[in-house]
């Protein structure tokens, strides 16, 4: 079992998202995980990848992560994430850190 911050593997941190996704009333389209890879960058990452080209196909508006260093540790990463999320009319919600961009002030 792979143990992350807190204690939670990365199964548990799936489960409580999902908890949450019902909770909010979000659709789940798909999850996408990178398992055993660092967020150090979100190009040498597939999963994520594919999860930004549905973003761009419409194909959904939210993505949930558990915390926001689990989406990136990049701050021009996030800052590049952040303008496509705008672009595609997408948010971003980090459950531990009270991260929403829905609620955002724009």
């Amino acid at each position: 079992m792979i143990k992350s911050e807190n204690g939670f593997s990365l199964a548990e941190q799936k489960e409580k998202l999902l908890q949450l996704c019902k909770f909010k009333e979000y659709e789940v389209f798909r999850v996408y995980e990178d398992a055993g890879i660092s967020a150090k960058n979100i190009k040498d990452r597939p999963a994520f990848q594919e999860m930004l080209a549905d973003m761009k196909q419409g194909k959904i508006n939210y993505i949930v992560a558990y915390k926001l260093d689990r989406v990136t540790r990049s701050v021009r990463d996030l800052e590049e994430l952040i303008a496509q999320l705008e672009l595609h009319n997408t948010y971003l919600v980090c459950d531990k850190d009270d991260v929403n961009t829905s609620t955002a002030n724009r």
